[in-house]
């Protein structure tokens, strides 16, 4: 019987099939559109049998992400050819600076606001999304996310989540309206069990800041000698295609700091499989309010470090501090 994943992606095998088939039409002695061919109808046949998604070596699942990415794929990673391994670890290296080149500039400075973020990918790529934009109407808009999944899926994900952000914040709207329609062309265009969670924050040139945060951890505002945990107010992105989201409204005046993450920090592990979690932040948080933001963010990554005990990062991680300097 298929699963709901071999479901989703049936329509898209068939929809490859036509398409081959009428370009054999035009070139039917094209023995590369004949072997893609060949390869599709084994993936649906695959489907039929119940045997799609696994090795065909070890007879294991194959990471759902890569067969996301391509449906045809019939090895998993621990099987495949040596000239499958070169190219995949190119396509990662390419994945890998492209994703880089989308980040935004780090410590910007803007119309009395100053935001500073550290990225940090678990492997090659990553699935965090993390943005900065300086609005033509002198306001300043901020965001931070995780996308559900891991590896070029995720990353592939995050890239969608970048543009669509991207053009929506350039026309106008509300923010509240700008994370509806993501989240709705988010649910649209990917599949049933992608989503993301997001912190999206417009930060205005006389310290008011509008944030809405769907489905993400809360977001840490440090202010007059006090840390205030300001949690979601929605869903995450593309659960449902009809979301609502509302925002808060805060105020922040010289040197109040708001400070977001993913959970690649806070579910960092020690050995003994304990979780490092919120309240070590809060502290820090309270403890620092006079050092320079990048100090800070040295703190983090140090308490975090010294918590796993040497071991690498389970997660992508990425922390962003928006402070206020006028």
């Amino acid at each position: 019987m298929a699963t709901q994943f071999d479901s989703a992606l049936r329509p898209q095998l068939i929809s490859r099939r036509q398409r081959l088939q009428e370009a054999l039409t035009v070139s039917p002695d094209h023995s590369y559109l004949s072997s893609l061919l060949q390869e599709v109808d084994s993936a649906l046949s695959r489907m039929d049998d119940g045997s799609y998604g696994l090795c065909e070596t070890c007879h294991e699942p194959i990471e759902k992400e890569r067969l996301a990415a391509d449906p045809l794929l019939r090895f998993c990673l621990d099987h495949l050819t040596a000239p499958q391994q070169r190219a995949l670890e190119q396509d990662l290296q390419l994945a890998g600076q492209i994703q880089t080149a989308l980040l935004p500039r780090n410590d910007l400075t803007f119309n009395g606001w100053r935001a500073i973020y550290h990225y940090q990918p678990a492997g090659p790529v990553s699935g965090d999304y993390c943005d900065l934009i300086p609005a033509e109407d002198g306001s300043l808009f901020f965001m931070l996310g995780d996308v559900s999944g891991k590896g070029v899926a995720a990353s592939m994900l995050m890239a969608h989540l970048h543009a669509m952000i991207r053009a929506l914040a350039g026309i106008g709207l509300p923010l509240e309206e700008i994370v509806k329609r993501t989240s709705r062309l988010f649910c649209e265009n990917t599949l049933a069990d992608h989503y993301a969670t997001l912190v999206c924050g417009r930060a205005d040139k006389n310290g008011s800041v509008q944030l809405c945060n769907a489905g993400h951890l809360p977001s840490l505002l440090a202010q007059k000698r006090s840390i205030r945990s300001i949690n979601s107010t929605g869903l995450p992105l593309g659960l449902f295609c009809s979301e609502e989201f509302s925002i808060e409204k805060i105020t922040l005046n010289a040197a109040d700091r708001l400070f977001l993450f993913t959970d690649g920090l806070t579910e960092s592990q020690n050995p003994q499989a304990l979780e490092l979690g919120l309240a070590p932040l809060i502290e820090m948080m309270q403890t620092s309010q006079d050092q320079p933001v990048h100090e800070f963010m040295r703190s983090c990554l140090s308490h975090a470090s010294r918590f796993r005990a040497g071991a690498p990062p389970r997660d992508d991680l990425t922390m962003m501090v928006i402070e206020r300097i006028v």
